[in-house]
């Protein structure tokens, strides 16, 4: 057991650095068994504190400290204190030098933080706080110092040496070694610094800013990859103009440089000038990726790009305001994206993650704020709370101002606080002020934990031709929090008429109408809104959009749902309509396997024959709710009776639009045949409908479309198509072809990584019987490591998060396997370990035997030995 506990670190207690850094200047010599790294902290008392010199302590973690020196004063060990993470001394003036030598062992370090090795390439990854291990330092993101990086190596070995900022000088060394030097004009905190040394090749483009400057863009690659950069070069552009047009911010180096490399645990890091990417979120050419990760990329990109603003140039304060970078610029990523493709479309896909599991992770023992007030350790807080929620904050925010005071406040937040380190009051005063709204009652969605509820009734009066909304807002008790003040909730709505227009919106007191969409202000805790010269009972469309993350309750009768999924101006809520009708229908199943399901089913005939409507949307229609978010809509979920009622509707709607769902899948086929593979919205829209009907006609097992389905997998020029034809062929009973195709496909992708990943998951994540066993299986396979965060994720993860009808076998076995795994990362790399345990927090979700296995396997690792600190804090808090 666990001797110590990790020590709670609170908001509260936040205090100013007692010291600065001014400049840092790092030297690293690369070695294979180590790395020696000199640096020298050229320091000062934080000015704004008291004038005494209290001890200085640096952090520091895994280091071997071979010298140390103030003001080019070698310290005796008397005069300084070491423990396991950190190194204090006494300063004996105001402004003072502190030169160290460490040593460390990059190729041993399996948690991937700090500075390690990836194959045959040095890297870093120091967010949230890796730079501590790799010297002694103040890391904490308000210290913020102007870098210089000397790097050297072996030059056959590591012929590229990068850092942040600019090159200002390099040359040979003795014994076939080089170096190189890097200088970042811009002031950072240490978490932004990066390194890479390596055997790469680079792909190398221009960009002009605006402003007329030439900037330099380099993507780096290992050699076998060279193919795959076109992609990400590409939307590295799209981003920087689109960044430059939308929000005014141009970049401001000479040369912005991605790195891609195997081993990364998170998708990619922002460093200053400098990101370095998980090799799956960059690379891509189309017979290796989907139109999936096309547009991942192309989202991933953008971000780390736009952090070049929103959390570089303008950083957190403290850890406690990591949503003041994530969740704006996840919501910067999504306007991109929204641009670059489908806006409905994009808004469905990002709604449907965020109810799914950012709801879930609201409902369950992980619940906090988008600002926390407390953690164990950081990074269990790198969550879909502080991203996706956060984004829907701003979203909030951009509702409420409007597009043209929005852009107001984003500039006068970057003129205000540029080059500093901020907190998220100061992005919402830089709105408020910019606009003249005041935001104080908003500011609660940055403290308060869970999702809010709004119950919403209607009243039409006929005689008066008056409709009224009622809408009652609460929010669900959450871990510290059992209630909750009112929040601010744009209200999103559209009233239809008999034949499915948009009514004019004329609220009581206004002297005209206005016909489309009205955003109404919930603040209280129940409140009213009347609507005159309604002259016939309308259908509301409610929460358009999705204006709010919240959980929206309304009597709607299936005949109005229907109504809604047929006419409605608003994509979202079109989608919305269906998924509701889906449940009810999967409910139904679940409570008599007869049920008329029929309404649902034509309504979805409806839809594929409706030439009006974006192929996109209809694809999205036809996808129903995925498992975990059905497990969500029970207080006690059966995961068994679940999967067999969604299996049920899927094989019904297969059977019964099996026609019209085989003329659109040829239909969309042969153009697929006919033209040359293209990213473009239009092409993705053609090809996801398309496979969306082949995924529901292999339910037929039918000869005509299995052969259909085998001549897609072995023919097709894209790796969407193909890929969509092995996962019909992996989840169904045709043990013949799947076998074949699964043979195929790894003869042809062994040696690619990336693509290797998709085919342990297809596997992993299928819903057949014997999951488990075909998941140890791939784990003997020589592909898989469980050092590689993307192994784990494309295996463990994917059979505990995909094949949910295997993992939740009632034996429990399913349970025991994943805390086997947990318990073994935990030694390796304690983020992978912490962030694979989240399938059993929810353990109270489940109806019985699944509850009580659950708990048992977290009472077990709970009783492990020397667990971390971060699996320490998930497994506590979940119990």
């Amino acid at each position: 057991m666990r001797t110590e506990q990790p020590q709670m670190i609170r908001l509260s207690a936040y205090q100013q650095p007692d010291y600065l850094i001014n400049e840092t200047h790092l030297t690293f010599e690369l070695y294979e068994e180590y790395a020696l790294v000199h640096a020298q902290l050229v320091m000062q008392r934080n000015p704004a504190l008291d004038t005494n010199l209290p001890p200085l302590h640096l952090d520091g973690q895994e280091l071997s400290l071979q010298r140390l020196a103030l003001n080019d004063r070698e310290l005796s060990a008397d005069e300084y204190q070491l423990s396991p993470y950190q190194l204090s001394l006494q300063p004996d003036s105001e402004a003072f030098v502190i030169d160290s030598t460490v040593r460390i062992e990059p190729q041993n370090n399996t948690a991937l933080e700090g500075l390690y090795k990836s194959g045959g390439m040095f890297c870093t990854q120091c967010e949230a706080e890796g730079f501590r291990k790799i010297t002694y330092y103040l890391d904490r993101p308000d210290v913020m110092s102007r870098f210089t990086t000397t790097l050297s190596a072996d030059k056959n070995r590591y012929p590229v040496l990068l850092s942040n900022g600019n090159l200002i000088a390099s040359g040979q060394a003795e014994e076939g070694r080089h170096w190189a030097t890097w200088e970042d004009p811009f002031k950072k905190p240490a978490y932004l610094f990066a390194l890479v040394a390596g055997d790469l090749w680079c792909v190398e483009d221009r960009f002009t800013t605006l402003s007329g400057r030439e900037v330099t863009l380099q993507l780096y690659v290992e050699p076998k990859n060279i193919d795959k950069c076109q992609h990400g070069m590409d939307s590295l552009k799209k981003s920087m103009r689109w960044d430059e047009e939308k929000y005014g911010r141009e970049y401001d180096l000479d040369i912005f440089m991605i790195v891609a490399v195997d081993d990364f645990n998170m998708g990619a890091m922002e460093n200053k000038g400098l990101n370095i990417f998980n090799s799956s979120c960059v690379l891509a050419k189309p017979e290796t990726a989907t139109d999936a990760t096309y547009q991942r990329i192309e989202s991933i990109v953008a971000h780390e790009y736009f952090h070049n603003w929103s959390g570089n140039r303008v950083t957190c304060r403290d850890w406690f305001q990591l949503s003041l970078k994530e969740g704006f610029t996840v919501f910067r990523d999504i306007q991109f994206s929204a641009d670059m493709n489908s806006k409905a479309v994009k808004r469905i896909e990002d709604v449907a993650y965020l109810r799914t599991h950012q709801f879930a992770e609201d409902a369950g023992p992980m619940a906090h704020p988008v600002r926390p007030e407390e953690y164990l350790e950081i990074s269990n807080f790198y969550t879909l709370t502080i991203y996706e929620k956060g984004a829907e904050v701003v979203r909030m925010i951009h509702t409420l101002l409007g597009e043209k005071a929005f852009r107001q406040g984003s500039d006068l937040y970057f003129a205000r606080h540029d080059g500093q380190a901020v907190t998220c009051d100061d992005f919402i005063q830089a709105m408020q002020d910019a606009s003249g709204q005041d935001l104080t009652q908003f500011k609660r969605w940055y403290s308060q934990a869970g999702t809010p509820v709004l119950n919403v009734t209607d009243h039409y009066d006929p005689q008066q031709q008056v409709y009224r909304l009622k809408v009652k807002q609460s929010c669900p008790a959450t871990p510290g929090q059992p209630d909750k003040a009112p929040l601010v909730i744009p209200l999103a709505v559209g009233l239809l008429d008999a034949k499915g227009r948009d009514l004019p919106l004329q609220l009581a007191g206004e002297t005209q109408a206005s016909i489309g969409t009205r955003v109404l202000v919930v603040t209280e805790a129940e409140q009213t809104f009347e609507f005159i010269k309604v002259t016939d009972a309308p259908v509301p469309s409610l929460l358009r959009d999705f204006s709010a993350p919240v959980n929206l309750f309304f009597a709607y009768s299936t005949e109005q749902l229907v109504f809604l999924l047929k006419h409605d101006s608003d994509g979202f809520n079109r989608w919305e309509a269906g998924q509701q009708l889906a449940v009810r229908a999967i409910k139904a199943l679940m409570a008599d396997a007869k049920a008329d399901l029929s309404a649902f089913i034509h309504a979805l005939g409806a839809v594929a024959q409706d030439p009006t409507l974006d192929v996109a949307l209809k694809a999205e229609i036809f996808s129903l709710p995925s498992e975990s978010y059905l497990i969500e809509q029970f207080t006690q979920a059966d995961v068994q009776a679940i999967h067999q009622a969604r299996e049920a509707l899927r094989l019904q709607i297969a059977v019964q639009l099996k026609d019209a769902l085989w003329t659109r899948y040829q239909s969309a086929r042969h153009i697929s045949q006919e033209v040359e593979y293209s990213a473009q919205a239009d092409h993705v829209a053609r090809r996801r409908w398309q496979n969306v009907a082949l995924s529901y006609l292999m339910l037929t097992e039918l000869p005509e479309i299995v052969l259909a389905c085998v001549d897609q997998f072995e023919h097709a020029d894209n790796m969407t198509e193909r890929f969509a034809a092995l996962t019909c062929l992996v989840n169904s009973s045709l043990c013949y072809e799947k076998q074949q195709a699964l043979a195929a496909f790894e003869r042809e992708f062994a040696d690619d990584a990336q693509v290797m990943d998709q085919w342990f998951s297809v596997q992993a994540g299928s819903f057949l019987k014997g999951g488990l066993g075909r998941v140890k299986t791939l784990m003997q396979h020589p592909k898989f490591s469980i050092k590689n965060p993307n192994k784990v994720r494309s295996v463990i993860g994917a059979f505990a998060n995909q094949s949910l009808v295997n993992f939740h076998q009632a034996d429990g076995s399913g349970y025991a396997f994943l805390a086997e795994q947990i318990l073994q990362l935990d030694r390796l790399n304690p983020q992978m370990a912490a962030r694979i345990l989240a399938p059993l927090t929810r353990w109270q979700r489940f109806a019985e035997p699944q509850r009580s296995a659950m708990k048992k396997q977290l009472q077990r690792i709970q009783q492990a030995e020397q667990l971390s600190p971060d699996v320490y804090e998930v497994v506590n808090k979940s119990l």
